[in-house]
C-alpha cells in the first residue's frame, strides 16, 4: 500500500491487533462491539467510528495519524 493510502488502517489494526497478542474478541469488547463489526473493520467492509479509532489509539498507545497510515511514527 501507498504511503497515506485510505485503507491503510485496515492492515495497521490487524498488525496491531496481533503484535499484542489479542483475539478480535478482545478487542471489540474493549470498544463495545461485537467481534463481527471489528472484524468488519478489520477486512475494510465498514469504517470505523472516530470514538472506536480513539480508543485504539489509547489501547495501542499511537496516535491517530500513525493508526491511519498517515506517518510511520507511534
Amino acid at each position: 500500500m501507498a504511503f497515506g493510502d485510505a485503507m491503510q488502517y485496515v492492515k495497521i489494526i490487524r498488525d496491531l491487533r496481533e503484535d499484542n497478542d489479542l483475539t478480535q474478541a478482545q478487542v471489540a469488547e474493549y470498544l463495545g462491539t461485537s467481534q463481527t463489526m471489528y472484524a468488519r473493520y478489520e477486512r475494510g467492509a465498514n469504517e470505523m467510528p472516530i470514538r472506536h479509532l480513539m480508543r485504539l489509539c489509547d489501547l495501542y498507545h499511537v496516535s491517530a495519524d500513525y493508526l491511519l497510515g498517515r506517518t510511520t511514527q507511534k
